[in-house]
């Protein structure tokens, strides 16, 4: 159920002298594509979140490493965001044992990219590995299949633990989110005040779909604004949430400056607000579908390398479109419905500021018209 692109690509790029990052949040699945591209006999897997590998590439010298990676031919280093001075230390690999293909994971951006990336300049392939899609499922196991599994998916999300083991998604969604998802944030900077990011990551969850203003969730975590702007680029470097900016350009009340933050999986949004009931319970319903599709569309884009710059639209007289896309000289707004016989139409402002954009309305039936285009 991996992404077949990704391994493929992994696949053409090994041996050509450089490393190759792979990045995502813990327990979407990194190690589990490695595995199926390398055997064992192959490859020597060195743990960073375990001490002894932190030590061994604390007093990292070429040699050392010569005689600890022996005749192995591919080094995986997981979790490679823990080892101190990480980008120097690939650098070294690359550079005085070319015969060797690095392979590097991460689950913090804020730690890993942002030191390799000087030091591993030209030296590198970087990709993304999300939690499981709607598209890799339909290959699995197909369309109509999927689709019926919308609902659930709704609820508990696509990480694999939780897709592989029906009947426990409750269970393993809360451990995923009290053991693993932020143990890279609060471990960054010795983070004093956990229950804060817990109420900056519920208030976060309870206003998907809403724009977000710092200044409120300061005063719902009981944070000061530039301390949850800081809180909230962790989460997103972290793989937790990403932000969605404000379009504007012909109408001077066209918001300029505000962003709303959708969760890459809508479990881990559940899980955080402790609210497991399905669909037809729902008050939130039309956000837990916005976060659904909005996040599947991310992927769709990322998986197909396809560039787009995507935007939400709001006027100071709350007039809104969901999804704005550009690409190829191409505007197309979208709006998100769970309803599919909801009778949806731009907002006049909209159409008359903007009269060559497309519009469409994506609901559960057109989902993957949507995903597919």
């Amino acid at each position: 159920m991996i992404p077949r692109i990704i391994q493929k690509s992994i696949q053409e790029r090994l041996f050509q002298g450089k490393a190759i990052l792979l990045m995502g949040a813990r327990q979407v699945g990194k190690t589990t594509l490695l595995k199926q591209l390398f055997r064992d006999d192959d490859a020597l897997w060195l743990n960073a979140d375990e001490l002894d590998v932190q030590a061994l590439f604390a007093q990292a010298t070429s040699t050392r490493l010569k005689s600890v990676f022996g005749n192995k031919k591919i080094v995986v280093i997981d979790e490679a965001q823990r080892i101190a001075d990480v980008g120097l230390k690939l650098k070294l690999i690359i550079d005085e044992i070319p015969d060797v293909q690095l392979v590097a994971t991460g689950s913090s951006s804020f730690e890993l990219a942002n030191r390799v990336n000087e030091p591993l300049t030209g030296r590198k392939w970087e990709y993304k590995l999300f939690p499981l899609s709607f598209g890799e499922m339909v290959a699995h196991h197909g369309l109509l299949e999927e689709k019926r599994l919308i609902p659930q998916r709704l609820v508990y999300g696509y990480y694999p633990d939780v897709v592989c083991h029906p009947g426990s998604e409750r269970e393993r969604l809360v451990e995923l989110t009290s053991s693993y998802l932020f143990k890279d944030i609060l471990a960054w900077e010795r983070l004093r005040k956990p229950e804060c990011l817990v109420k900056l990551l519920q208030a976060l969850a309870f206003q998907v779909g809403s724009e977000v203003s710092f200044r409120e969730l300061g005063e719902m975590a009981s944070l000061d604004s530039k301390t949850i702007e800081k809180y909230v680029v962790l989460l997103e470097q972290c793989h937790v949430v990403f932000r969605l900016g404000s379009f504007h350009r012909n109408l001077r009340n066209e918001l300029k400056s505000s962003r709303k933050f959708y969760f890459y999986d809508n479990g881990i949004r559940n899980a955080l607000i402790a609210n497991f009931n399905g669909p037809e319970l729902r008050q939130d319903v039309g956000a837990l579908w916005e976060n659904f599709v909005a996040s599947e569309r991310i992927k769709a884009l990322h998986y197909r390398m396809l560039h787009r710059n995507c935007w939400f639209w709001r006027t100071a007289a709350q007039k809104e479109v969901d999804w704005l896309e550009e690409g190829d000289g191409r505007l197309t707004a979208s709006e998100f419905k769970w309803n599919p016989r909801k009778t949806v139409k731009l907002p006049a402002a909209f159409s008359a500021a903007y009269p060559d954009a497309a519009f469409r309305v994506v609901h559960p039936d057109n989902l993957e018209d949507f995903l597919e285009r």
